[in-house]
């Protein structure tokens, strides 16, 4: 195919639609249909990226291969097409406007007044097209955060106005997803938020070409009609995105109402080709159709907000099917964990997983849930910060080192054993300045580890300023803490595990960012599948 092609997915009437679902089920299918695909998520916030964003704020900071601190949606992106995402997939408002500042100041505008247009839309016009310029996608679906009306995406949306022009015709279109609410008191799906909607993005220029409405009600061909009438669409272009039991059915659904097929159709793409989904369908059959079940503990900090373990949840979807087990994850919050308690909390799990996260709030709770699991042989993975309280742990509680510690959380702990990485301790900014993206990973033979990945050099994504102390490692590895990976070039012991446990094993890298639908991450699949044998083996002493 000679030119790429643009699709943009705008959203109306609320946030937390589902852009990105949409945004990934179209892609999933068009790559169905044999077209490389890929997807860019544009963010109306000022933050350069996510990586200094309080979970709660915006969920998970999703990491890429080459160190981007990305918006969860790029999780999606990658969990549903299997391929790897980049900086060039998240572009932040904050990130346009600090590269034009830049530009300024080196005197690249030849002294003219800088403006929002032509300056910051060209700017955003040329991120766009950075991933359809390198000539590796035949379509670039592009999201836009935010909602249509915002003040904050408007430059966007300009930039798409200008970009569709220039494209020409068939060669962009746009996705509105809009909200057809149901009220109750009137018995009625709803249309006019909709129109009010598309009327928004019509006044800044731009034609919706397709309208995917979320409800949580069947719409009738009478007001998919309505819809196309005073919406300017075609009826076989507004396509029902209703509730799903889980997100891994949007695009089945999106092929039976025919997204892909329209889409092609308006991008003057053959459509002949049957897209092949039936891997995914044998994914979705095994999620569904489970022959056990395991409880599984989140111990966090941010378990309020689903989002901020998105990729860990999602990765327990993935391991779950693969092992023809459902796996309920039980959230647990570190901060109301105490020695009273610990028993109480933690009973009725059959693995315990101790999250990442950053600071020194609730690290006390991570402590106790992580001595739990080690003295109940209960199967237990820790990742990032869950990793260092394991080896907190085993120092005070085996090698009785009392008040040991990491310097995150305690300057001047006596023992310790989780330091500062010699490369932070000249750092002083916050964001994009710690150990992030794809680091390799040597594996030791007859490890644990090296048996659940099958071989011995890996590559994973990190994302921490905080390591494991060598100066310890002699006198834990003499106790039963083995360090089972490192990295080949500085000697940072990436994964410990404890041998005569059951199934022991922290990680210092994130193994949730890589985990997808068509590659479940070996150390979540060998994790539950630990987790279910041990309640299987538990069960049958009892019996």
């Amino acid at each position: 195919m000679s030119q790429t092609k643009y699709i943009f997915v705008t959203g109306g009437v609320t946030s937390s639609l589902g852009k990105g679902i949409i945004a990934a089920s179209l892609a999933k299918l068009l790559q169905a249909r044999g077209y490389t695909t890929t997807i860019q998520k544009l963010d109306p916030y000022i933050n350069v990226d996510p990586g200094t964003l309080n979970p709660y704020e915006h969920g998970e900071c999703y990491v890429t291969d080459d160190g981007a601190e990305t918006d969860l949606d790029l999780g999606h992106y990658e969990r549903f097409l299997n391929v790897r995402t980049s900086q060039a997939n998240n572009v932040t408002t904050g990130r346009i406007y600090q590269s034009v500042i830049e530009k300024e100041r080196r005197g690249e505008f030849l002294g003219k007044t800088v403006q929002v247009v032509p300056h910051i839309t060209n700017e955003i016009k040329e991120r766009i097209q950075i991933l359809g310029k390198s000539g590796d996608y035949d379509i670039v679906i592009t999201e836009i955060g935010g909602t249509v009306g915002d003040i904050e995406s408007l430059p966007y949306i300009e930039a798409v106005r200008q970009l569709l022009w220039e494209l020409g015709d068939n060669n962009g279109i746009v996705v509105h997803l809009t909200l057809v609410p149901f009220l109750s008191a009137a018995g009625e799906l709803k249309t006019k938020p909709t129109q009010h909607s598309v009327k928004t993005l019509m006044e800044s220029g731009i034609k919706a070409d397709i309208l995917v409405c979320r409800t949580e009600h069947e719409i009738s061909e009478d007001i998919k009609r309505k819809l196309a009438l005073f919406c300017n669409v075609k009826q076989e272009a507004v396509i029902q995105s209703i509730d799903a039991s889980t997100i891994y059915d949007v695009p089945l659904l999106m092929q039976e109402e025919g997204l892909d097929t329209v889409a092609l159709e308006k991008l003057a793409l053959p459509d002949d080709k049957v897209p092949g989904l039936d891997l995914w369908k044998q994914f979705l059959n095994r999620h569904k159709n489970p022959k056990s079940k395991v409880t599984i503990g989140l111990i966090g900090k941010y378990v309020e907000l689903q989002d901020s373990y998105k990729s860990i949840l999602e990765s327990f979807i993935h391991a779950g099917a693969a092992n023809e087990v459902k796996v309920e994850v039980r959230s647990i919050h570190s901060e109301h964990i105490s020695k009273n308690d610990v028993d109480k909390k933690m009973m009725g799990l059959d693995g315990i997983l101790v999250a990442p996260g950053f600071g020194e709030r609730g690290i006390e709770g991570k402590i106790l849930a992580v001595q739990y699991a080690r003295e109940n042989n209960i199967p237990f993975l820790g990742i990032c910060l869950g990793m260092q309280m394991a080896v907190i742990e085993f120092a005070r509680n085996v090698l009785g080192l009392e008040n040991a510690n990491s310097t995150e959380m305690d300057d001047n702990t006596p023992y310790p054993v989780i330091n500062l990485m010699e490369e932070q301790k000249s750092v002083t900014n916050m964001g994009g300045t710690m150990r992030l993206g794809a680091w390799d990973c040597q594996l030791q033979n007859e490890t644990l580890v090296q048996e659940v990945y099958g071989q011995t050099e890996i590559s994973e994504r990190h994302r921490h300023r905080f390591e494991f102390n060598n100066d310890y490692k002699a006198q834990m590895e003499e106790a039963g803490l083995v360090a089972s990976g490192f990295n080949p070039k500085t000697g940072l012991v990436e994964v410990i595990e404890i041998p005569s446990h059951p199934w022991f094993v922290g990680v210092q890298y994130h193994p949730e960012y890589k985990s997808t639908v068509a590659d479940p991450h070996p150390l979540f699949v060998g994790f539950v599948k630990a987790v279910l044998m041990q309640k299987q083996q538990t069960n049958a002493s009892l019996a």
